[in-house]
């Protein structure tokens, strides 16, 4: 008979060798979203997009009631995904292919399963890359986000045996056309530019526009484990500072989905009528962020296009380069080299929707 006292209960997660390309893993545990969850997002980062700030607006041009905030259920999303795929991860790399396929309002419930598409062990035999493909649905099984992401694994065992190296292909771009489809029918001819914040519409913007949004914030200590607890993210580098933290970075690392909200927050200075971020083509977090860091950002307009289908709605392809501790007035971002320029620790290339 096994003594009970002597079976370990505790999780730890998957290391390295523990992935297997093929692999299905069904997360735990869905998550229901309130309005609670909404009202203490937006205390933490001050996002005043009218769409997601007002049941009144959102319904006076086709939503039912407000959605939630794009980027708030990317990280429900992500959060779920953290204990079996990034637990022990070293870094998150980056991501591609995000589409957002349909919104998610209060009461909803998600769940998360990844597939990983691709591994390759590192030359230095003590870790590798992970490559993943996370859905995330809703209560009725409608796919409300799906995204690729590779993350930095530790090995367990550094004498276990190197698998065979499977790199998936990942496009450059998530297709335009193929994203106005997530949107219900929407009557944008009656969107209130002056609730909204400001009268730029599709127009009103050109490829290569540089817009620096202006404002910082600065990141607490208490105000960014808390974002990352709200979306259940377990990785405990953000959170030991007695062990993980100090072993690694002497101090706890924030989030890299933490300054992305930030970005997404700040740029309401400058983009305040886009409404709906479309797909995520490619972000990388550039480097790491700390507490007593000052979050800037600025974007540049990278592309147009129209939305089939969606003839008073327009979308802008743009980069985002969020900096610490350094103004946005010179948009500061790539060398000459192609290397990122000193500060920069969020760069994003996305889709938003606006109305024409």
């Amino acid at each position: 008979m096994t003594n009970p006292d002597k079976i370990d209960r505790t999780i730890t997660g998957n290391y390295f060798e523990d992935f297997k390309v093929g692999q299905e893993i069904v997360h735990a545990t869905p998550r229901t979203v309130t309005v609670g969850d909404t009202s203490v997002y937006t205390a933490l980062y001050g996002g005043r997009f009218a769409v997601q700030s007002s049941d009144a607006f959102a319904q006076s041009i086709g939503y039912p009631k407000s959605p939630i905030d794009d980027i708030l259920v990317f990280h429900f999303v992500i959060g779920k995904t953290v204990p079996d795929i990034s637990r022990n991860a070293i870094a998150n790399l980056g991501y591609a292919e995000f589409r957002f396929m349909k919104p998610v309002y209060p009461g909803d419930t998600i769940a998360s399963v990844s597939e990983v598409i691709g591994v390759k062990q590192n030359s230095n035999g003590k870790n590798g890359t992970v490559y993943v493909r996370t859905t995330g649905r809703n209560q009725n099984g409608d796919i409300v986000l799906q995204f690729k992401r590779w993350v930095m694994v530790t090995k367990r065992d550094v004498g276990a045996p190197a698998p065979e190296t499977v790199i998936p292909e990942l496009a450059a771009s998530v297709d335009p056309d193929s994203l106005g489809k997530a949107l219900p029918p929407l009557k944008l001819t009656v969107y209130d530019y002056a609730l909204a914040g400001s009268p730029r519409h599709w127009e009103d913007y050109a490829v290569g526009d540089k817009i620096d949004h202006v404002d910082g914030q600065t990141i607490e200590e208490a105000e960014h484990q808390m974002a990352t607890r709200l979306y259940q993210n377990t990785a405990r580098v953000h959170f030991n500072q007695h062990r993980e933290a100090q072993e690694r970075f002497g101090r706890r690392l924030v989030y890299g989905g933490h300054i992305i909200s930030i970005a997404r927050s700040l740029s309401f200075n400058g983009l305040a009528n886009a409404f709906h971020v479309l797909g995520l083509n490619a972000a990388r977090h550039a480097a790491p962020s700390f507490a007593g860091d000052t979050i800037y950002a600025w974007s540049e307009v990278l592309d147009k296009a129209e939305l089939p289908g969606q003839s008073d709605m327009g979308a802008l392809r743009l980069r985002t380069f969020a900096v610490k501790d350094r103004a946005c007035a010179d948009f500061p971002g790539v060398k000459a080299d192609g290397a990122l320029e000193d500060g920069v620790v969020l760069d994003m290339d996305y889709w938003v929707a606006l109305p024409r």
